[in-house]
C-alpha cells in the first residue's frame, strides 16, 4: 500500500508541473540532421538538428525543446544522452540547432530523439530515434587503402582514336585521351559479418561492382571539384551484398574532369592542359564480424588491371565502346584474371577529400522517340521532344564489326531538312558529341555509355540496319538527383510552361555543378550560377549543393593584385569555378556570386554555417572590388548585362545597351549591404560599419554618374531597362525619384522598345517584380506573353524547350547557333513564386521563420498556387481572384509567423475563416504592423477580401 501511495505522488508531481499534449497534437513530421533523415558519413564535428512538426489549431509555436544523443539505442530508450543532453532549453528555434555535445568520433553511428513544448508549455512525446553516422573524417582512418592507377595502356582497337578539331584549327588529329581502366580483387570472407561498408574517392569517374553487379545507383561519380584542393568519396553500405567464401570487387574508371586532357586545350581562357592526371582511384572495405573482430579489405598494388571494350572516353567527346575487346564477367569469383597485370599505385596531389554530402547523379528519366525520319544524307534522325542532359541507351543487333555512330545535337536546320551541330559540334571545345558503338555481332547487343554526357533533343543514327525505334533507342536524362520541393501553377498556360522549361533548363545543367550549358563547356560560370540561384531554391532542396558550390569557388581563388593598389594581392575567384578552364579574374558582376550564393541559401534555409565558414573570403573578395574604386566613386570594373536581344559581343556589341559598369556597380551596391549584415552576424563592427559607409557613398555616386533625364520627357532613368531595374530592385534610387523613374522604365519598355524587353541575364531577373512591385504587373504579362521577339513566348513558340543563350530571331538563321540549354535565363522565373505567388522571406528572420504574403498579377490572370518549401514545412498559398473578391487558401507552417501585405481598404474587407477581421483578430490572436499588415501564426486559413 506504502508504494502504491509513493507511486501515485510520483505521478502527480511530475503531472502538475508538466503539462503533455493530448494525443496527435503535435506530430514530428520531419527529424533531420544536417538537413538529412538519417545520414550517412556526416562529416562536421558540429552537425545541426532540425525538426519539421504538424501542429493542430492555429497560431502553435514552439517555446522550448530537448535534444538527446547517444551512443547506443538501448540508453536513448533509456532517455540517457550520454553524448548530449541539451536539457531543456528554452528557445524557438527549430531548425540548425548546433550540437554542443561529446566529441563525435570518426565510423561512429549515434542515436539521437528531440522532444518539443509548444507556446502553451505543452510538451510533445519523444520523437522516434534517430539516427546519423560519422564518416572517415581523417586522412589516418583511411588506413592501408592506397591510391592505384593503370600501369600500362593495352587499348588496340583502331577506334580508340576520335578526330579533334577546333573552329581555329584547319585539319583535325588523332587523339585517344587516358584509357578507361578495370580493377578487380577477390575477398575471402569466413566469419558471419554483420556490417559492411565500403569507401571510394575515384578522380575520375569511376563505378564499384561487387559479385557481378554494380554498386548502388550512382553515375558520373563523384561530383567535379578542384581535385588538387578538395576531391569527394561515397560511401555505401554492402552488408547484404556480401556472402560467405569469395567475393569479388571490381572497379571500372573513367576520366571524367579530373582526366580531361583533350577539349579546350587550346583555348585562351583555359590552363595549357586541363587534366589533374590520370584517372586514380581509392577503395576501403570496412567489415564487422559478429564475432566482434574488424577487418580492412583495401586498393593497392596487388589490384589486377586490364583495359577493355570502353576504348575512348571524354566528358565532351564521349564514349567509345568496342563489344568486341569485351573482357566477360570480369566482376564475378573465380574468374579468369592471370593474364591482367597488377596496378600501380599512385601519389595524387590532394590537398583534402572528404565525403560527399550533395545527391549523386543518376539516371532519372528514360525519353522514348517521338518522330522518327531520314535526314538529307539518308541516314536515320531520331527526335525525342526534349533537349535533356544525358546520353543513348541503344539495342542492336548487327553483324560482328558493324561500326554504330550516333551523333547527338539540340536542334534541327530551320527548314528541318537534317540536324544542325550548332553548339554541339565541337567547334569550340574541339570534340564534337558524338556516341560509338562497334557490335560484336551475333546476338541483341544492350549498351549505354559510363563516362560522358550529352546536350541533346536530337540524334542522328548511323549504321544501323532498320529504322530506330522505342525498342532500339532511348534518350536517358542524367543529372544530380536534387528533389523537386516547391511547385508554381496557374490559371495561364503560358507561365505554366514558362515554368516547366525553366525547370528542364536547370536539371539538365546541375552535375555536381551548377553549369552554363551541359555540352559545349559544361563550366560554373559564377554569373550564371547566381543568376538562377533563387529560382533553384525555390523549386528544390539546394541546401548542400550551394555549400559544395562554395567550397569550389573558395578553393579556386587565387593571388591577384588589387587594381588601385597593386602591390596589395587579394584571393579572387576566377570567372569559372571549380576547374583548369578558369577566364581570368572573376569581375565584380560575376564575382559577387561569392557572397550572392552565401546570401540566399541563408534566406532560404535561416542557417548561418555558409555565412560564417565563407566569411573571410567574402570579405577579402569585397575588399578586391573596393580597390576598383574610381575618382568619381564608382568601381571601374563590369562584365556585362550578358546576352541582351541580338547581342553578339563580335558582331553585335552595341546591342548591350547597359555598360557593364552600371550594371556591375549596381550588384556591388546590393552586395555592400548584404556583407554589412554579414559583418554583423560575425560580430564584425568595424567591417559593418565601413559596409554602411561604402554603401551610402556608392548609392550618391550612382546617382550623381548614372540617373539622367530621359529627353522629350519628365521622366528619368539609369540609361538601360537593366540598370534602371537593377537600381529600383536594390532600392538605389532616391525616395523623391521613385516614380519618374519607373514611369521612365515604362517609357522605354512601351513608347521606345515597342513593349519589349531589352534586358540580359541581370536585367531579366527582376525585370518582372520590380513592375510588379510598382503598379504595373500587366506590362510585366505582356512583356512575358506577347509572340512577337524577344519574349519568352516568342522562344516558346520557336519550339525550344529549354532556355536558349542567345536571344535571336530564331527564323532568319540556318540554324539555332550557340547553347540552347543556358539556366542562366531562368531568373526571370522567379517571379512566379516572390510576384504571382507573393510569397518571399523576411530578411529579418531568415529561413520563411517569418514570410511574406503579398500576390502581385496582372489583370490577365485569375488563380495561381504555389508551394515553397522551408525548414519548418511547406508554405501553401493558393489564391482566386473573380468579382473583385480575392480569396486566398493559405497554410502557415508550425513555429512560424506570415505577414499579410494588405491596403486599408482590403482590411476593412477581410475575412478569414469565415470570421470578419474583429472576430479574427481575437480568435487567432492577430497583429497589425504598418497600420494594415496582419500577422498571423500557424494554420490552415481562408482568406477573402474586395480587391480592386
Amino acid at each position: 500500500m506504502r508504494q502504491l501511495y509513493v507511486l501515485l505522488l510520483l505521478v502527480l508531481t511530475v503531472s502538475c508541473n508538466e503539462k503533455y499534449e493530448a494525443k496527435g497534437t503535435l506530430v514530428f513530421n520531419k527529424v533531420l540532421v544536417n538537413s538529412k533523415e538519417n545520414p550517412q558519413t556526416i562529416e562536421s564535428e558540429t552537425p545541426v538538428f532540425s525538426w519539421e512538426v504538424n501542429a493542430e489549431g492555429f497560431n502553435k509555436s514552439q517555446s522550448a525543446y530537448q535534444i538527446l544523443v547517444a551512443s547506443a539505442e538501448d540508453k536513448l530508450n533509456n532517455n540517457e544522452g550520454d553524448i548530449w543532453n541539451s536539457s531543456k532549453i528554452k528557445s524557438t528555434q527549430s531548425a540548425h540547432v548546433k550540437f554542443e555535445g561529446e566529441a563525435l568520433e570518426a565510423l561512429k553511428k549515434y542515436f539521437w530523439k528531440v522532444k518539443i513544448w509548444d507556446e502553451k508549455g505543452t510538451s510533445s512525446r519523444w520523437s522516434d530515434v534517430q539516427t546519423f553516422e560519422m564518416g572517415l573524417m581523417n586522412e589516418a582512418n583511411w588506413g592501408e587503402a592506397k591510391w592505384i592507377t593503370l600501369n600500362k595502356d593495352t587499348r588496340t582497337s583502331e577506334y580508340r582514336f576520335r578526330d579533334y578539331k577546333t573552329g581555329r584549327m584547319d585539319k583535325p588529329v588523332p587523339v585517344e585521351g587516358f584509357p578507361a581502366s578495370y580493377f578487380r580483387k577477390e575477398l575471402n570472407v569466413e566469419k558471419d559479418i554483420e556490417n559492411g561498408q565500403v569507401y571510394i574517392c575515384g578522380l575520375g569517374y569511376y563505378e564499384l561492382f561487387l559479385n557481378g553487379e554494380k554498386v548502388g545507383d550512382h553515375v558520373l561519380d563523384p561530383a567535379p571539384s578542384n581535385y588538387d584542393k578538395q576531391a569527394y568519396y561515397v560511401n555505401y553500405d554492402i552488408t547484404d551484398d556480401l556472402k560467405f567464401g569469395k567475393n569479388a570487387f571490381g572497379i571500372n574508371l573513367g576520366n571524367g574532369f579530373y582526366g580531361q586532357n583533350i577539349s579546350w586545350k587550346n583555348d585562351p581562357e583555359s590552363d595549357r592542359d586541363l587534366a589533374f592526371g590520370p584517372p586514380t582511384v581509392r577503395c576501403l572495405v570496412k567489415l564487422k564480424f559478429a564475432d566482434g573482430s574488424e577487418s580492412d579489405f583495401y586498393t593497392d598494388a596487388s589490384w589486377k588491371e586490364s583495359t577493355g571494350p570502353i576504348v575512348f572516353n571524354n566528358i565532351y567527346g564521349g564514349d567509345t565502346y568496342d563489344a568486341r575487346f569485351e573482357i566477360g564477367d570480369w566482376t564475378t569469383e573465380d574468374y579468369n584474371d592471370s593474364d591482367w597485370g597488377n596496378a600501380k599505385e599512385a601519389s595524387p596531389k590532394i590537398k583534402k577529400f572528404s565525403a560527399q554530402q550533395i545527391p549523386p547523379i543518376k539516371k532519372l528519366q528514360e525519353l522514348e522517340p517521338q518522330n522518327v525520319f531520314k535526314g538529307a544524307d539518308g541516314e536515320w534522325i531520331v527526335d525525342f521532344g526534349q533537349n535533356i542532359a544525358g546520353w543513348i541507351k541503344l539495342n542492336v543487333k548487327e553483324k560482328e564489326g558493324q561500326f554504330i555512330e550516333v551523333i547527338t545535337t539540340e536542334a534541327l536546320l530551320t527548314d528541318g531538312s537534317d540536324i544542325f551541330l550548332g553548339s554541339t559540334g565541337g567547334g569550340a571545345n574541339g570534340m564534337p558529341q558524338i556516341y560509338e558503338y562497334i557490335c560484336k555481332g551475333s546476338e541483341l547487343e544492350s549498351w549505354e555509355p559510363k563516362f560522358s554526357y550529352h546536350g541533346f533533343r536530337f540524334a542522328k543514327v548511323k549504321g544501323v540496319s532498320t529504322k530506330p525505334d522505342a525498342n532500339m533507342i532511348k534518350a536517358v536524362l542524367v543529372a544530380t538527383d536534387i528533389q523537386e520541393t516547391g511547385s508554381f501553377s496557374s490559371s495561364d498556360e503560358l507561365l505554366n510552361k514558362m515554368h516547366s522549361i525553366s525547370k528542364w533548363t536547370i536539371v539538365d545543367n546541375i552535375h555536381g555543378i551548377p553549369e552554363d550549358c551541359p555540352h559545349r563547356e559544361k563550366c560554373g560560370w559564377l554569373g550564371d550560377a547566381h543568376a538562377f540561384c533563387e529560382y533553384a531554391l525555390y523549386n528544390y532542396d539546394m541546401y548542400d549543393f550551394y555549400k559544395k558550390y562554395m567550397d569550389d569557388i573558395r578553393t579556386q581563388m587565387r593571388p591577384t593584385k588589387g587594381y588601385n593598389n597593386p602591390e596589395i594581392k587579394f584571393q579572387v575567384p576566377t570567372m569559372i569555378a571549380p576547374g583548369k578552364r578558369t577566364s581570368t579574374y572573376a569581375k565584380i558582376d560575376w564575382g559577387v556570386a561569392t557572397m550572392y550564393l552565401p546570401w540566399y541559401n541563408y534566406k532560404f534555409y535561416g542557417d548561418d554555417d555558409i555565412v560564417l565558414e565563407y566569411y573571410d573570403a567574402m570579405k577579402g573578395l569585397t575588399d578586391f572590388y573596393l580597390n576598383y574604386k574610381g575618382e568619381n566613386g564608382i568601381m571601374q570594373d563590369g562584365m556585362g548585362d550578358w546576352c541582351p536581344p541580338r547581342w553578339d559581343r563580335r558582331l553585335n556589341p552595341s546591342a548591350m545597351e547597359c555598360d557593364p559598369i552600371i550594371s556591375a556597380n549596381a550588384y556591388f551596391y546590393d552586395v555592400l549591404g548584404i556583407m554589412e549584415r554579414f559583418a554583423k552576424m560575425n560580430n564584425d563592427t568595424d567591417y559593418e560599419l565601413k559596409m554602411k559607409q561604402e554603401k551610402e557613398a556608392l548609392k550618391t555616386a550612382f546617382n550623381k554618374e548614372f540617373l539622367v533625364e530621359i529627353p522629350g520627357t519628365k521622366y528619368k532613368w539609369y540609361q538601360s531597362q537593366t540598370a534602371t531595374v537593377q537600381a529600383l530592385q536594390f532600392g538605389i534610387v532616391p525616395e523623391n525619384e521613385v516614380d519618374n523613374v519607373v514611369n521612365g522604365l515604362v517609357h522605354d519598355i512601351v513608347a521606345v522598345k515597342g513593349g519589349h524587353h531589352s534586358t540580359g541575364i541581370h536585367g531579366n531577373r527582376y525585370i518582372y517584380t520590380v513592375l510588379s512591385n510598382y503598379g504595373k504587373a500587366d506590362l510585366a504579362y505582356d512583356i512575358l506573353t506577347t509572340p512577337e521577339f524577344p519574349s519568352q513566348t516568342y522562344v516558346m513558340n520557336s519550339g525550344f524547350t529549354t532556355w536558349p543563350e542567345r536571344q535571336f530571331v530564331w527564323e532568319d538563321m540556318e540554324g539555332p547557333t550557340n547553347s540552347l540549354n543556358h539556366p542562366m535565363h531562368t531568373g526571370f522565373a522567379t517571379y512566379f513564386y516572390e510576384s504571382l505567388g507573393g510569397i518571399q522571406t523576411s530578411t529579418e528572420n531568415a529561413g520563411f521563420k517569418e514570410f511574406v504574403v503579398n500576390p502581385q498579377f496582372p489583370s490577365q490572370l485569375t488563380s495561381t498556387t504555389v508551394e515553397v518549401p522551408t525548414p519548418y514545412g511547406t508554405i501553401h498559398n493558393a489564391w482566386k481572384f473573380e468579382n473583385n473578391t480575392f480569396k486566398m487558401n493559405l497554410k502557415v507552417p508550425f513555429n512560424t509567423k506570415a505577414k499579410l501585405v494588405l491596403s486599408q481598404e482590403e482590411l476593412e474587407s477581410l475575412v478569414i475563416n469565415g470570421k470578419s477581421f474583429a472576430d479574427a483578430k481575437s480568435e487567432y490572436n492577430l497583429e497589425i504592423e504598418e497600420n494594415s499588415n496582419v500577422i498571423i501564426g500557424s494554420g490552415d486559413y481562408e482568406i477573402t477580401y474586395s480587391k480592386s
